[in-house]
């Protein structure tokens, strides 16, 4: 990920919730705040990669439930979220929540992947240690 201001990928910390997000947000997807936009970039290359805001979809949309059952003790849960590239190589673990549920209690888990296309026409480098890449 880079952390050139500008380039896609880029990230900076939420001024509200101090989050990691990205450097094109407008909105932190952790506290929903919506955050100051410059009215100009601050140089050539931030216009060059400038995200095209209004054409952000939803790639990936997950929702499960799980409702305890009448008898038995309590479950705890952990919420843990894995990224991984196209080689099945771990980039990120988190655990994001824990908590338990009680006789008769119920939770709902969701998950978004949102995508904006982005000017930026770089291709990805390989690294030399790749196995099985050129």
């Amino acid at each position: 990920m880079s952390s050139r201001p500008g380039a896609a990928g880029a990230t900076r910390t939420c001024p509200h919730c101090k989050t990691t997000i990205l450097d094109s947000a407008t909105r932190c997807p952790a506290c929903q705040h919506y955050l100051k936009i410059d009215a100009a970039p601050a140089s050539p290359i931030v216009a060059r990669h400038a995200v095209q805001r209004e054409e952000t979809t939803t790639a990936l949309e997950v929702e499960g439930r799980i409702r305890h059952p009448a008898e038995g003790g309590a479950w705890e849960y952990s919420v843990v979220l894995v990224i991984r590239d196209e080689a099945g190589k771990e980039i990120n673990r988190q655990v994001v929540g824990v908590g338990a549920l009680l006789v008769g209690d119920e939770r709902t888990f969701s998950l978004a992947v949102e995508v904006t296309p982005t000017n930026d026409m770089r291709r990805p480098t390989r690294s030399p240690l790749s196995r099985g890449r050129s």
